[in-house]
């Protein structure tokens, strides 16, 4: 009997034949000389038996498995073969350094393209302010074709391989990124890979019954099926239909874990897995850096689960990981998971997803604003913060989504805090319905069933802004700082630097007026961009203190990487935390005065530098924070 290993050699050496063998023997011969297929053959090597081995715990003996790999293989040396040479020089060059993620002059910024620049034309126009913002990073919400009227944004993707007309067309997305790229500027995208749009190829063509497009999808011919999967799955949109499942026209019932027009795709079929990882390397070639994994948590289903996080999901995230570091090394993953803490970091690693959105931080950075206290933002500092080596999270203080309160019931119960109880006053304080509020937010998709809810608005919308809120700056600012200096890569959406509030309108769009999401997604507003070198305006104020605090990050190797060490204020507060044992920050999360006592700070230099302000602060007495402020203190 062969071993694994001859097992894997023997179907590697299938699989490389199988590849050469629709070339005459003088292109073979001249493929398997060049330099492309020896560095090729170098990775298939390196990565495939990954890849087999996570097909293995998927698929097990499925017979489907070796001739969609025989495709695959192909498909992946084809894409490889094509790819521009200067993406070339970029595998080899992310290859060698793993890290480029977490250096500190990594600054990201997301926006709608046609929210924030009209199309894709516009975007290009706007990369000297990237540019001047200190952006390195540009994350482009969804911009494939989609759905007229109600797409989820955009997450309902009707072709991977062409951009929404009304946005321009691929040619115009590649001429971007190439221009990103010339600008040093990564180009991130979203992948949304646990869905498509009903108006997919693939959906229209599995409902059809059309045989090479069989089981694409769930879709059932009555309800006894989706009602067994329906007793233990988690309502993600209860506004847009209750359960998971949505009646089709005939009668039948396809999975829809978000809306009804998206539908779940089946990856208990092989060739899905083949033909979304063909997607991946197509926008691969495209030039796109990083693809953001929308969904990761519910890509695959189990009956009798919560078809969340289940351990098939992760094996088929490294298996596409496999395939890109076959055939476009240089593009990373970026994970969406806004399950459990305990959950998300599982999606972090060096074979899976380089880099995850930091949900729980995000949370608790408004949770710590309406408390005034860092308890549970210093536990997350200390405890569920750093990650797997040659790995990074993506720090943000808001995104295009809602703000669900994910911190883990448990670790509030360490401070005598009951999750369900804390949950509910801050969705009450952040939609300004609770004594005291300075927010001015909007709730998302309320269950009265579990009394769950969640909260939309910008950052300007929830920290005050709206009614003139004196801290409303300040506010601003300290949460920015957080992102900036906690080790990872920051990411703005952007609007918040120069203080843009929620659109008023949102709902008198009959597109958009069963989601209030799109109330913190407001057009670029001219006028607040044009004050944002003005320091007697709000704008300038947020700008020229962002833009700042991010050049100072640039330039200081102290934000380099990832990891930190919390560091205990003895003032619940002020959070504290060391990077790289040379820098001390501080933040005052209340609208009053704090101080740090001279016994909290014996072990520290006598004095130090403050890389904000340019002063030098004492640390051999009490040290006072005003309001909201924030150091950034050289310490060696």
């Amino acid at each position: 009997m062969l071993t694994q290993t001859q097992q894997v050699d023997l179907t590697l050496h299938h699989l490389k034949e199988h590849t050469l063998a629709s070339f005459t023997p003088k292109e073979r011969e001249n493929i398997e000389k060049s330099e492309d297929w020896q560095k090729f053959s170098e990775r298939l090597e390196t990565h495939f038996p990954k890849l087999m081995y996570e097909l293995d715990n998927v698929y097990g003996s499925n017979e489907a498995v070796l001739p969609m790999l025989e495709q695959l293989i192909a498909n992946s040396w084809a894409s490889y073969a094509k790819r521009d040479k200067a993406l070339k020089k970029t595998d080899a060059e992310r290859e060698a350094d793993p890290d480029w993620i977490l250096s500190n002059k990594q600054v990201g910024g997301v926006c709608y393209v046609d929210l924030f620049a009209g199309d894709l034309q516009g975007l290009k126009a706007k990369i000297p302010y990237f540019q001047e913002l200190g952006l390195t990073y540009l994350h482009l919400m969804p911009l494939f074709k989609c759905p007229e009227g109600k797409s989820d944004g955009g997450y309902a993707v009707s072709s991977y391989r062409d951009v929404n007309p009304a946005l321009g067309t691929i040619d115009d997305l590649q001429d971007v990124i190439a221009a990103l790229h010339e600008a040093g500027i990564s180009a991130v995208v979203d992948f949304i890979f646990n869905h498509t749009s009903n108006e997919h190829k693939w959906a229209v063509e599995c409902a059809a019954g059309n045989p090479e497009y069989d089981n694409f999808y769930y879709i059932f011919p009555d309800r006894w099926m989706p009602d067994q999967y329906d007793r233990t799955l988690r309502e993600i949109f209860p506004d847009q239909h209750p359960g998971g499942f949505s009646q089709l026209e005939d009668g039948r019932w396809v999975w829809t874990t978000f809306n009804s027009f998206q539908w779940d795709l089946n990856y208990s079929n092989p060739w899905v897995f083949n033909a979304m990882a063909g997607e991946m390397m197509f926008l691969a070639n495209l030039g796109v850096d990083i693809l953001r994994m929308d969904a990761v948590a519910f890509i695959w289903k189990q009956m009798g689960t919560t078809c969340e996080s289940l351990p098939q999901a992760h094996a088929l995230i490294r298996a596409f990981n496999a395939v890109m570091r076959i055939a476009s090394p240089a593009v990373f993953f970026k994970s969406e998971a806004i399950v459990h803490p305990d959950e998300v970091v599982q999606y972090i690693h060096q074979d899976e997803c380089q880099m995850g959105y930091n949900p729980l931080q995000m949370a608790l950075l408004w949770n710590t604003l309406a408390t005034r206290e860092v308890n549970l933002l210093n536990q997350a500092l200390t405890y569920r913060h750093n990650l797997p080596e040659h790995t990074a999270w993506v720090n943000y203080v808001r995104s295009h989504d809602d703000i669900g309160w994910t911190f883990a019931d448990e670790d509030a119960g360490y401070f005598g805090i009951h999750g369900y109880n804390h949950r509910q006053f801050l969705n009450r304080f952040f939609v300004n319905q609770f004594d005291g509020s300075f927010a001015n937010g909007v709730p998302f998709q309320y269950n009265p069933n579990t009394g769950d809810c969640r909260v939309c608005g910008t950052a300007a919308a929830l920290v005050g802004l709206g009614h003139n809120d004196p801290f409303g700056v300040d506010r601003i600012k300290l949460l920015y700082s957080i992102a900036l200096s906690t080790g990872g890569l920051p990411l703005i959406y952007l609007g918040d630097e120069v203080g843009t509030l929620n659109d008023e309108d949102w709902y008198k769009d009959s597109n958009k007026s069963d989601d209030s999401r799109w109330a913190h997604r407001p057009k670029y507003d001219a006028e607040l961009y044009a004050q944002r070198n003005d320091l007697t305006t709000t704008a300038g104020q947020i700008y020229q203190g962002l833009r700042h605090m991010i050049q100072v990050r640039k330039t200081n190797e102290r934000f380099d990487g990832g990891r930190l060490v919390t560091f205990n204020t003895n003032n619940k507060h002020i959070v504290g935390y060391i990077r790289n044992n040379a820098l001390l920050a501080f933040g005052n999360f209340s609208e009053f005065p704090q101080t740090i006592t001279a016994d909290t700070l014996q072990a520290m230099p006598v004095q130090a530098k403050d890389l904000i302000s340019g002063k030098t602060v004492k640390l051999n007495e009490d040290l006072e924070l005003q309001p909201y402020q924030v150091l950034w203190l050289e310490i060696a």
